[in-house]
């Protein structure tokens, strides 16, 4: 399929939409098009309630390279620089305020903006051979927008030596760090992914989209303040449909039958 007409690739199965990276042959760099292509995805698999978990993957021989430089280049003025950072800051939010949760396939490199978009999804799955970096500082162009979620995701020092190294890092090292959540054989990569997708998505999709914005609005406040939010979150979950009906399926010994949205 020509990777220039069709940027990203749509797949919806039994739950889990899969939205992969299609520009092998430009490492699937973040290309405007790109992203633009993601956003719309990602907007319509939030209206879509069969929709629970969402899987982001790449084509070719890796997960994304970062910012599609050539584009970058192309076109030197503030404005657009200042337009394409903006709508990637806007993708990486958007991945966040989605209501279901997404996991990260990750073969091959992932860099700069592409190791972004790994810390940024709410899971991480990568192949033994996956290799991570922040390398902008060897081209003169610090990664300060994958900084952002680097930070959030791994201790300061160690996002800190890698943004002022630019060294790659083994999937054994980024689990370690806690970038990524599971490293497996590359040959069973899908595999895996697919069972970690199936196994939420059969949970009661209204408590996931509430748990997971609970999750991210919790981890910015003093601790007193993250109590009385997920103190009222709790609240709200206990009084839902979907928490009744999981309590009585467990005190029956049987299964739940979620209502969903």
């Amino acid at each position: 399929m020509d990777d220039i007409d069709t940027p990203l690739l749509v797949q919806i199965c039994e739950g889990i939409a899969t939205l992969t990276l299609n520009r092998p042959a430009a490492r699937n760099a973040l290309s405007v098009g790109l992203m633009q292509a993601l956003q719309t995805a990602l907007a319509e698999v939030d209206a879509d309630p069969s929709v629970h978990v969402v899987v982001l993957a790449g084509n070719g021989p890796a997960f994304c390279a970062g910012h599609d430089l050539r584009e970058m280049r192309a076109d030197p003025r503030r404005e657009a620089h200042s337009a394409l950072f903006g709508q990637c800051s806007n993708l990486m939010l958007q991945i966040q305020a989605l209501r279901q949760p997404v996991i990260a396939s990750v073969h091959g490199i992932a860099t700069a903006a592409g190791c972004q978009l790994v810390a940024t999804c709410d899971l991480a799955v990568a192949a033994d051979t996956a290799r991570f970096a922040t390398p902008g500082v060897n081209i003169g162009l610090f990664c300060s927008t994958p900084m952002v979620a680097l930070t959030r995701s791994v201790g300061r020092k160690a996002a800190m030596e890698m943004l002022l190294t630019g060294d790659m890092i083994d999937a054994g090292r980024a689990k370690q760090l806690g970038l990524i959540n599971r490293v497996v054989p590359e040959a069973g990569l899908d595999v895996a992914v697919t069972g970690l997708a199936r196994q939420i998505a059969g949970k009661s999709p209204m408590t996931l989209a509430i748990g997971k914005r609970a999750f991210y609005d919790q981890a910015e406040l003093p601790i007193g303040d993250a109590y009385a939010l997920a103190a009222e979150v709790m609240t709200r979950n206990m009084q839902a449909r979907d928490a009744a009906e999981g309590i009585d399926a467990f005190l029956a010994k049987r299964r739940p039958v979620w209502m969903g949205y």
